[in-house]
């Protein structure tokens, strides 16, 4: 179950980014200038990355930074809780 939770925080996002892209390339245009901001999005941010892109075309007001703020927490906790629930396997520490 849990190796199932993973994949789908890790490749979820992703793959939402990649089908999002094929089916409106528009937005994803009209969001960023260039390739550069969406591919790093896709590889280490993915979850700010589509809220971004959900918020952006409307322009981005005071309740937007709050999606976009939760959206960078969820990326934050996706990248430190595998260090945290793997404290316990490395060598030579005390639990």
């Amino acid at each position: 179950m849990c190796c199932l939770f993973a994949a789908l925080v890790l490749l979820g996002p992703r793959a939402a980014i990649f089908f999002w892209w094929l089916f409106e390339p528009v937005r994803w245009g009209a969001t960023f200038d260039t390739v550069i901001w969406p591919l790093v999005g896709f590889l280490f941010v993915p979850w700010t990355t589509l809220m971004y892109v959900l918020v952006f075309p409307g322009g981005i007001d005071t309740l937007d930074w709050v999606w976009l703020g939760l959206a960078f927490l969820v990326d934050l906790m996706s990248w430190s809780g595998g260090a945290y629930g793997n404290r316990g396997r490395m060598r030579g520490t005390a639990c």
